[in-house]
C-alpha cells in the first residue's frame, strides 16, 4: 500500500519529491510529498460519505475551521480512497505546555455553531461511537492473545461500558437532531497553515457527521476526570468554548458535568480499551496515562446504568 503512494504524490507536484510516512494504520496511511499530504483512507471506508465530507472541508461555511483538501473528491490507490491535503504544521507533543486549547475550543465551537442547512449532504452521521464500538472489538480480540490483557482490567472496562446507551456504544441509531461534529477531537487533529506559523484548523474528516457535540468535549474531559490534563488547561478550554458560543458545556459560571458526563465516559472507555489492545498487542505494560484510564474505568463501573438518558443538545 504504501510503496505506490509516492507515485499518486509525484502526480501531483511538478517535480519528483522525497516523500515521508507520517502514519500507516489499518485506519489510514498519511504520507508527505513536499507541501502534499496523501491520505489513503480504511479500505472500507464509505467512499459516498467521504466524498460528502470532503466537500463539507471545501466548503465556505467552513473557512477558517476545516483545513480544506487540495481535491474536492476522493482518489483511489490499491482500492481504498485517497485524498489529498496541503501540508500544515501539527501540535508539538514535546511541548504540552504549549498546546492550543484555546484555539481548539474557539474552532470546536464554530464547528458547532454551523448551519446545516448552508453545508452539502446528505450529512453522514458523525462516527464518534462507531470508533467506540471498533475498540471494544479490538480489545476482544486482544483477549485471545497469548499475553492477552489483564481479565479484571477487561471486565472494568466492559462493565463500563455497559453505564452508556447503546448508541453511544454503536450499537444503536443515534438520537435525531444534533449538530455537525468532528467525531474524533484531539490535540493530533489540528495543524498551523500555512505551515509553520499560520493559524490553526482542524484536520481529518474521517468522523465528520451529524451528532452529538458533546462527544467532541469527551477526550478532553476524560483526561481531566482522570487526571491527566491539568485543571488549569481543562478551564482554558472549557472557558474559551464557551466564550465562543459553543452550545455543548451549558453557559459560562454553571456545572459543565451534567452535559459532558456521558461523552467524557465513552471517550474513557475508548481510549480504555484501546489501551489495553495495544499493550497486549505490543507484550508491554500499561503506561501511566493508559493506567489512569483503565482506573477510572473501574469508578465508571460502580455507576448507575444509563440506558434511557437522552443526551444533552
Amino acid at each position: 500500500m504504501t510503496d505506490s503512494l509516492p507515485e499518486a504524490l509525484a502526480a501531483c507536484t511538478a517535480q519528483p519529491l522525497p516523500y515521508a510516512l507520517l502514519a500507516d494504520r489499518d485506519d489510514g496511511t498519511v504520507v508527505r510529498c513536499g507541501e502534499v499530504v496523501a491520505k489513503a483512507h480504511a479500505g472500507d471506508a464509505d467512499h459516498e460519505a467521504l466524498a460528502v465530507r470532503l466537500r463539507i472541508a471545501g466548503h465556505q461555511a467552513l473557512g477558517g475551521v476545516l483545513l480544506p483538501p487540495l481535491l474536492p473528491v476522493p482518489g483511489r490507490v490499491q482500492n481504498r480512497p485517497v485524498s489529498l491535503w496541503p501540508y500544515g504544521t501539527p501540535v508539538d507533543p514535546r511541548r504540552p505546555e504549549e498546546a492550543p486549547w484555546e484555539a481548539t475550543a474557539g474552532l470546536l465551537a464554530a464547528l458547532h455553531r454551523t448551519p446545516l442547512s448552508a453545508l452539502p449532504g446528505p450529512l453522514p452521521p458523525m462516527r464518534g461511537p462507531a470508533k467506540l464500538a471498533r475498540a471494544l472489538d479490538r480489545l476482544r480480540l486482544a483477549e485471545a492473545l497469548p499475553a492477552g490483557p489483564d481479565p479484571g482490567e477487561v471486565r472494568s472496562v466492559r462493565a463500563a461500558a455497559r453505564t452508556l446507551p447503546a448508541w453511544a456504544r454503536g450499537e444503536a441509531e443515534a438520537p435525531p437532531g444534533g449538530a455537525l461534529c468532528h467525531g474524533d477531537l484531539h490535540l493530533g487533529q489540528l495543524v498551523r497553515y500555512p505551515a509553520p506559523q499560520g493559524p490553526w484548523f482542524l484536520i481529518d474528516v474521517d468522523d465528520l457527521g451529524l451528532g452529538t457535540p458533546t462527544w467532541d468535549l469527551g477526550r478532553p474531559a476524560a483526561w481531566y476526570a482522570a487526571g491527566l490534563l491539568a485543571p488549569q488547561a481543562w478551564e482554558r478550554f472549557l472557558d474559551a468554548y464557551r466564550d465562543a458560543g459553543g452550545p455543548a458545556a451549558g453557559p459560562p459560571g454553571t456545572d459543565p458535568w451534567p452535559e459532558l458526563d456521558l461523552a467524557a465516559r465513552a471517550l474513557t472507555v475508548q481510549t480504555a480499551a484501546l489501551a489495553l489492545a495495544k499493550a497486549a498487542e505490543g507484550r508491554r505494560r500499561l503506561d501511566e496515562g493508559e493506567r489512569l484510564m483503565v482506573d477510572a474505568c473501574a469508578r465508571i463501573a460502580a455507576l448507575p446504568a444509563d440506558l434511557e438518558r437522552e443526551p444533552p443538545s
